[in-house]
Order: structure tokens, then sequence, then C-alpha cells
């Protein structure tokens, strides 16, 4: 038989040969592996490596099994470089970001697997290995992008997926760009759309189509373990010619030779392509010409084969008027118009980005590892006040969803208006259809002859860029959409009891969680102690892992490793950690408060046992003043700030630092930030209507407010006054027993972010009062 040598082992010695060197380090582990009689070894000396790539396909798994993923490493330790795939078990790190590109890892366990169903096929598993926390840089013999084999390493598939999410196209597979083709239309032999839907049951095969694509949507991977095929992709577009407009389907593996090539305003020209009736459940776009005739019934379908459809570009210079064409036409919208749409209404629009957040992801169903990508944005477009609120889902655009940054003119189509929160703030959300531009981008696009258009590029070049960049923010946790203005709206056709969470399970929840993961979760509790801490005093520090393949964007916000954030056992603290609210021209590159920040240093969660009384009590770690049990007695502080110590009610002495507190049975407790939704001196960020509705986040950014005030001087020792209005705003929220509805994100590593979004009160109409 002969030796299955993984397909690296000829890469990686021709590597290590051309550098003159002697035996390659990781191709000799390798090769160890394959010779032992078990098929795997233990690594006895240590061997540093770095990480060059990670990539994801989808893994084999019995037939209706939720989709999973396996895992590939490339690896190079700076002689050359070698592939190997993740045992399953390790997935975890990958979906935590803590084994990512750039890191350093030292393999202490191998296996060899052969393929049953291949001759001489074989691959090396990467069953353990430790991080020793540092990045490496780039090696000597590290493939460039672009460069690497598109297979991956186990089971049947042929293509890798991106690492985030199912969307984008990733690889050399996909075709950047198919330049147009010099052919002559024959319109004679032409057929039109409304022929085709009067004539397409008798017949088999269909004369020549000459179209436009109007909209085009993102790309659909619905490939499933027990299914077989290269490329499960589709994705959807509106073409229509003078008689009206069809969708049109591109399947599997054309997606990657034409989705990039097929853009708004294209014009193809279509020969053996197939007719099926429509998909019922599909999504549709407003066409931005509603006289239109729409041909709903029945779909163009582009196959690879069955029959192998024949597509041409059309070049724009050629494209003659007597074809009857239609341009291309939008739905553009200013912000002075936004407000008078109703619910649900399509639109496009344009303006300037001031705020853009982090990229973060939501699970499209529970248990599943299958995400949703999206970030939040504001637009300005000199027509109002207030912004655009963008909520940008990704687009199968990863070159231009990655790179969105504020000074740059953003334009999104096919956006549908949202009103349904508590304020009616309107917010606009992407589309199936939806289509994001930047910088770079807009040269060519249809939407340059709009006149909305035109008229904000004169608006723009009035406006001072000095003035402009002042207004920026860059990432940071952003509480939006706000949730209803009451528990039982917010649970929606849920039980109650199905929506809370048990604040024992918040760690599972936590632990749970997927990089850039936001997950929205409802706990009850008491309000035992608050907190109050500044912004200004964070550590700074940039959060680890990319998203997307690369991401620049970073963070605001408390966050704290997950062994921090929730603690088990009786008798711990629970506090709202409030914050000063945004300040213009502050760019929020402040990164999330890690492990060996300040704030684990002040989190009351490290607590230590008192062994002479039994009991826990607590280290006063910070000097800012804790609120609540009546606001320390009103005039308790002075003793706190002394370290006095006081008796709970059972006599047992306790630091007056804080009280014992009560998660709401009195055995657990977890801390959480909250940031002040009210932003006087950048009202673009967020409104006073948002809070207006409960008293106690009212309070809280009352007291917020007051302490923004007092510490206007920026010297940032000197503590604020208590005045009457944080006395009485504190006291609002001693002992309340609430619904919680907290906001947690995780950043990669350790590193958790845990925000209180929205209180509830229990006695609200429709909640019971507790027994």
């Amino acid at each position: 038989m002969q030796d299955p040598t993984p397909e690296c082992a000829e890469e990686s010695r021709a590597a290590a040969s051309a550098e003159g060197s002697e035996a390659f380090c990781l191709q000799r582990v390798f090769d160890m592996v394959q010779r032992s009689s078990q098929l795997s070894a233990v690594l006895s000396e240590p061997l540093d490596v770095t990480v060059v790539a990670v990539e994801r396909y989808l893994a084999q798994a019995p037939p209706a099994a939720p989709r999973q993923y396996w895992y590939d490493l490339t690896l190079a330790d700076g002689a050359g470089w070698c592939r190997c795939h993740l045992a399953p078990r390790l997935n975890g790190l990958v979906q935590r970001a803590r084994l990512r590109p750039g890191t350093r890892v030292r393999p202490t366990r191998c296996s060899f697997r052969y393929d049953e169903r291949r001759l001489n096929r074989g691959f090396v598993c990467l069953e353990g290995l430790e991080l020793d926390g540092g990045t490496g840089t780039a090696a000597a013999g590290t493939p460039p992008d672009g460069h690497r084999p598109h297979q991956p390493l186990r089971g049947d598939n042929r293509h890798y997926l991106p690492l985030w999410n199912n969307e984008d196209p990733y690889g050399d597979v996909w075709v950047r760009d198919r330049p147009p083709v010099q052919v002559d239309v024959d319109v004679s032999k032409l057929t039109n759309l409304g022929h085709l839907e009067m004539t397409w049951r008798s017949r088999v095969h269909f004369h020549p189509l000459l179209v436009r694509i109007l909209h085009k949507s993102r790309l659909k991977y619905y490939g499933k373990p027990e299914k077989k095929m290269d490329m499960p992709y589709q994705a959807y577009f509106e073409v229509a010619d003078g008689s009206g407009m069809m969708s049109m389907v591109l399947w599997n593996s054309l997606c990657p030779e034409w989705y990039h090539s097929m853009k708004v305003g294209t014009v193809l020209l279509l020969a053996k392509y197939a007719i099926k009736s429509s998909y019922p459940f599909k999504t549709h776009p407003t066409p931005g010409d509603s006289q239109m005739k729409r041909f709903a019934t029945i779909e163009i379908c582009l196959n690879v084969r069955d029959p192998p459809t024949e597509i041409s570009i059309i070049p724009e210079e050629m494209v003659k008027p007597e074809w009857g064409l239609p341009e291309v036409k939008y739905r553009f919208i200013t912000r002075s118009e936004l407000d008078d749409l109703p619910h649900n209404h399509s639109c496009d629009v344009i303006g300037l980005v001031t705020f853009v957040g982090r990229a973060e992801r939501a699970r499209k169903r529970e248990h599943s590892e299958d995400f949703w990508l999206y970030r939040w944005a504001h637009a300005i477009d000199g027509t109002s006040e207030q912004p655009f609120i963008l909520e940008l889902f990704a687009t199968s655009q990863p070159d231009v969803f990655e790179h969105i940054h504020p000074m740059t003119y953003l334009v999104c189509t096919q956006m549908r208006v949202m009103t349904e929160n508590p304020s009616r703030t309107v917010y606009l959300t992407t589309s199936n259809e939806s289509q994001i531009f930047i910088k770079g981008w807009h040269k060519g696009q249809p939407y340059t002859k709009d006149a909305k258009v035109k008229n904000f590029i004169q608006w723009m070049e009035s406006q001072s860029e000095a003035d402009q960049i002042k207004k920026t923010v860059i990432g940071g946790y952003y509480p939006f959409p706000r949730p209803p203005d009451s528990f039982l709206k917010y649970c929606k056709n849920n039980e109650v009891e199905s929506v809370l969470k048990p604040i024992g399970e918040i760690e599972k929840e936590i632990e749970d969680l997927h990089y850039r993961e936001h997950k929205r979760i409802a706990v009850q509790g008491i309000i035992s102690a608050v907190r109050y801490i500044s912004c200004s005093n964070a550590a700074e520090e940039t959060p680890g892992g990319d998203l997307v393949q690369k991401d620049t964007s970073q963070s605001l916000g408390s966050s704290v490793s997950k062994e921090d954030c929730v603690d088990k056992g009786k008798h711990k603290e629970i506090q709202s950690f409030l914050g000063p609210p945004c300040t213009p021209g502050e760019h929020q590159h402040q990164a999330p408060l890690s492990k060996r920040s300040s704030v684990k240093r002040r989190t009351p969660c490290r607590f230590r046992r008192d062994a002479e009384q039994g009991g826990t009590s607590v280290t006063p770690v910070s000097s800012h003043p804790y609120f609540t049990r009546t606001v320390r007695r009103k005039l308790g502080l002075d003793e706190y700030q002394h370290g006095h110590s006081v008796q709970d009610k059972n006599g047992q002495a306790v630091s007056d630092s804080l009280q014992y507190c009560t998660g709401i049975n009195h055995d657990i407790a977890i801390d959480v930030a909250f940031l002040p939704l009210f932003c006087p001196d950048n009202p673009h960020l967020f409104q006073l209507e948002d809070i207006q509705n409960d008293t106690l986040l009212s309070c809280m950014s009352c007291i917020s407010a007051c302490q923004q005030k007092a510490t206007s001087t920026g010297r940032l020792g000197d503590r604020f006054p208590l005045s009457d209005e944080i006395v009485k705003a504190a006291k609002e929220l001693d002992g309340k027993h609430v619904i919680c509805i907290l906001d947690m994100c995780h950043l990669g590593d350790d590193k958790v972010e845990v925000f209180l979004n929205q209180i509830y009160k229990t006695v609200e109409p429709g909640v019971l009062d507790p027994v």
C-alpha cells in the first residue's frame, strides 16, 4: 500500500528544501504521527507554531441533524506551513475567538485519520494544544492569501465558508468580475417575459432573453449534512424587459462564477435557461417604478446543467434604446420624510456616516451554529436634526460591510421602515434585497443619476469636514432597538415562564455564547446596590479577535470575564454600574474592560471568606460611592468611606461598603452595567423619550446626569456631592422587585459584556405582584 501522505507534505518539504533548512518541524511531527502504530502521538517536546488561517466548512452528520461545522487550520513554524484538521471537541476555541489567525499555539497531541472511502487519502488531526497567549508575525513559508488549497481536508466538501456567517462569498472560487463580451444581439430571435408567462407550459426550449437586473438578493447557503452538493448556493435577481419584471434564480456552482458580476443595472443575454413555478414564500423587493408589471407566477432558473445556461453580459455602451430595456429607478427618501412613513415601507437612503457600531452576530435559531451578522450605523443628510438609524445585516458584500466608517457616504437600498418600539423612534433595517455602498463603490452605480442623491452631494459640498468629524462616534455597546414599554409586550406570543431565565442559568448562557454573539435575556431580581463609576476612569484595551475575516471595530463598555460576571453560592453582591453618557467629539475607541482592567479590581464578585464568622464579607476596593439600603442611610456614606462596619439583621458584622445582596431568592447575584440612554450634548445617540416610560431608568439617568455635571471640572478624583435629586433617585431603586432585560455580548477570549437595557416593575398591569 502506498504512503497516504497528507496533501501539504510535498508543499512543506519543497518549502523546507527551498529554504536550505533541515527537516521541517511540523512535517517531522506529522510524519511521526503517521508512522506510529496507534496513528497518534503525544508531543514530548514543545513545538511553537503560528496559526495562519482558520477555515470553516459543513460537517457530515446524520439526516435531520442540525448543521454543525468543522475547522481546518493552516500552521506555520517559520520554515514552512502545513494544514491540519481541528478535533471537533476543540471547536469552542474557534467559536469564542481564542484560536484565530496570528495566535501562537503549541500542539500537544496529534493523530492521523484515513479517509476509508478513498485510496491513499488522509489528514492530520490536532487533538490537543496549548495557547501561549501571544500572537506571532507572518512566518517564513506562509502561503500568501489566495494561494491556499480550496478543498477541505475532511468529508466531501469542495469549498470553505466564511468564518462568521454563511451569507458572504469566501475564497478564490468566487470570481471577482467577469468582463462584458462583444455579442451580436439578434432581436428577431428574442422572446420577452410577458410571452414566457403565457406560453411556458407548452414549451421545453425557450428563445433567448434580453433583460436588465433591477434588484439583487444576498446569497443563500442551503447546504445540509445529508446532501452532497459542491456549491449549495442560490441568489435571486429581479430582471425586467419592456413587458415587465420577473424573478431569476442563480443556482449552485453558477453562483461563485457569476454572482459578483451580476450587478444592479447589468444587461444580460440569456439562453438555454429553465422556467418553473415561483417559490411561494420568496420575498419580493419593491420596484422603483410602481407602474411596472410583475410576473409573479414563474421564475427563470439558471443552472449549470439540465440545461446548461448560457449567460452573456452586454456592455452598457452596446445597449440600444430600441431594445426597450427599463432603467433602474429608486425610491430615495430624506430624513425629514422618514417619520411620516408607515411600518415596513420600502425605501432607499443616502447619508454621511456619523456613527458605526461594531459587528455583532445573532443566532438564527436556538442551539444553532448559524448566525446573522449585523451592525448599527447612523447617517445624516442635512434635512433633519435626527439621523437615519440603520440596522445593517450582511448583504453578501463583505468588502463593503467591513469598511463602513464615519465620514463616508453611505447608500442603502431596499431598506424597511421599523416603528415597533415604545417611543416610536423610527429606524431602518435591511431586507433580503438590500445593497449597501460606500466610498470607492459609487462610481457607475445607477443611483448617481437620482435627483435626491445629487441634492445630498450639493449639501455635503457646503459642509465643514472638521465640524462633521466632531459628531462622529465609533463602536461600543448600542442598546437599540429599545424593548417595548411593558414586559407582556416583550413576551409577545410567548408564555412568561418561557421568557424568564433564572439567574442561576446565566452562567451557562454566557458559556454558550459564540464570538460577538449578542443575546438579550430577561431575569427577575431585587436591586440591592448601585455604584457609580466614570467611563473616563476605565482602562483601555484593544479587544482580541477578528470578525468577518478581518475586523478593526472596537468596543466601549464594561466587559468582564465570564467567571467574574456570575457567582454561585449565598450572599453575593448585585450592582448596577452606572456611567456617563457618550459625549460628542469622543471617538469611542475605548476598548472593553478585560480581566486585567480596573473593572475586575472593582467588581464585588471578588470576595473573601471570613473564616472566623463563617460568612462572606466584601472588602471595599474602590472609592466610588455605593447607594441604596436607603442611600446608605443618606449619611452613612462617610462611615463607608472610612471602612466602618455595621451589623446585618442577624447580628453579623459586614463591611459597610455594600450590604449582603439579594439576585430574587437571596442566593445568586450578578453585576451588570448601565449606560444612561439620554445624552443632552449629543442627541444623535439617544432621545429622552426613550426612557420617559420607565421611572427607574429615568432616575438612573438623572443620577448620572448629576454626576456628569458635578465632575465637569475634569478632576477625576473629586467626589460628586449628594444632591437631593441623587438621593431621591437612589431611593427609587432600593429593594425593588423588578424584571431586568440584559444584553450580553461575547467579545472574544474570556471577555463577556453584560449591560442592563431595561427594567420592568412586577406591579405593572398584567404582571402578578410577588407572593
